[in-house]
């Protein structure tokens, strides 16, 4: 509608400022010292919605972060779409790989450069502007919930009680997400699936301290080593995973998807361009996309022991350790694969070392039906903004609340992302397209709209 693209070209700079005002808030989730700032940003995204004209907004406190829920009712009896996201963002560490601030935004060739401009303030701000836009052309034709939590990118643990706690506030006809990505701004998208997660840590002992390793080395076990190899184990010479078991429950996905995949555009030289490698490295069998979508995979997230200061050291250390995650499929269930997973690891443990495996967390996979009316929905928004038909993906991320949310509130949710998978998500110089922003905010009144009158 025109209104509402002249509302957003005449209020452009202002919409980018307050999307920069909580850039600013380091809203790190993972670290305790900033715990303050996830109060303060929490705060900010309820003053937010109040602004753009929701009816009322309010920060509940959980056992850990603060969720900010938000409302605008224009009738109980219409449709309602509850908006999820979260304020968390990711450590920025390693600081000194950021070419500005990570936390002072600025922007670069047409880019939001700091962490969470699109992982995921900027995506779920478009939600909160689309919202100030229809409230102010006065042509809102639904019920619009918000639920922005502060815990995302440490698994959502307090969420669960959260949503349990209050079903009758969150009811809704759908769930509708911007956390994901588009093949890019010509050729749209939308996820139809997310991966499920399992996420560990591993602690291999050998010795009862550190050693000089001209004395001891070559008669006692090096942890490092020994869990080097234990990790080294977990793929066959196919990049096949090998644990007993960690396939059993994965959905095959059929030719039609497979060919369905197969439409998205893929230059294999470009991508190995961009990311700075020869070669690439996957499941034998199976094409790029189809390893990243529609195939479960093992990562080593982080590894360290013994001495790695300045200088040298000649020590052969007590401990070594690993940080490890899979990525899952439709059927697999976090917790079956977290005890195959520490089973696994436990079993190829030899003698010369003790090993302890912890959980941190986990979520389970999610398909969104293709003949849902919010998929319809989204569907027909962006091919009215972008000019042609969305292609269905499978989306390599995890959100780990999604089949709680369905499961609770009995509810189908959406992912309408307009991310790029080159925005360094989790990465120092985290970046989101300007573009890409203001065209989430043209496109979302749109889904509400069709949303109403499909449903």
């Amino acid at each position: 509608m025109q209104s509402w693209k002249d509302y957003l070209e005449k209020n452009k700079d202002r919409f980018l400022n307050e999307l920069f005002d909580l850039l600013r808030i380091p809203s790190v989730s993972a670290k305790k010292e900033h715990k303050e700032d996830m109060i303060r940003c929490a705060e900010a995204v309820k003053q937010r919605l109040l602004e753009a004209g929701a009816d009322k907004a309010e920060v509940y406190p959980t056992a850990g972060h603060p969720v900010v829920y938000g409302e605008k009712i224009i009738d109980p009896s219409k449709p309602t779409v509850l908006v999820y996201g979260h304020y968390d963002v990711q450590p920025a560490e390693p600081l000194d790989l950021w070419h500005s601030g990570p936390f002072e935004p600025v922007i670069k060739d047409g880019k939001i450069f700091a962490r969470g401009s699109c992982d995921d303030k900027g995506q779920f701000y478009m939600h909160v502007k689309a919202l100030e836009i229809l409230v102010k052309t006065n042509s809102l034709q639904n019920n619009i919930k918000f639920c922005i939590e502060g815990e995302e990118e440490v698994g959502s643990p307090s969420l669960g009680d959260f949503v349990k706690g209050h079903k009758e506030l969150l009811k809704a006809d759908c769930i509708l997400i911007s956390d994901s990505a588009l093949i890019s701004l010509d050729t749209p998208s939308i996820d139809i699936g997310m991966r499920g997660l399992s996420y560990i840590e591993v602690e291999v002992t050998g010795p009862n301290r550190d050693l000089h390793s001209g004395v001891y080395g070559g008669a006692v076990a090096n942890p490092i080593t020994i869990l080097s190899k234990m990790i080294a184990s977990l793929h066959d010479e196919n990049n096949h995973i090998t644990i007993p078991g960690f396939y059993d429950d994965v959905v095959v996905a059929s030719d039609e998807e497979r060919a369905m995949l197969a439409r998205a555009p893929y230059n294999e030289k470009e991508y190995k361009e961009d990311l700075g490698v020869k070669e690439l490295w996957g499941e034998k069998g199976f094409t790029t996309n189809e390893r990243t979508g529609i195939r479960p995979t093992i990562e080593l997230n982080g590894i360290w022991g013994g001495y790695t200061g300045e200088g040298s050291k000649t020590v052969l250390p007590s401990k070594a350790f690993a940080k490890i995650s899979a990525r899952l499929v439709p059927n697999q269930s976090s917790e079956k694969i977290t005890n195959l997973l520490i089973k696994h690891i436990e079993s190829t443990a030899p003698a010369y070392v003790n090993v302890k495996a912890s959980v941190h967390h986990g979520g389970e996979p999610y398909m969104t039906p293709l003949n849902s009316t919010a998929y319809k929905a989204a569907a027909k928004a962006m091919e009215t903004t972008f000019g042609k038909e969305p292609i269905p993906v499978r989306g390599g991320g995890s959100i780990p609340i999604c089949a709680l949310f369905e499961k609770e509130l009995g509810i189908k949710i959406v992912f309408m992302g307009f991310g790029l998978d080159s925005d360094n998500l989790h990465s120092p110089n985290e970046k989101y397209n300007l573009e890409n922003y203001y065209k989430g905010i043209e496109t979302i009144p749109y889904f509400h709209k069709y949303f109403s009158e499909l449903k």
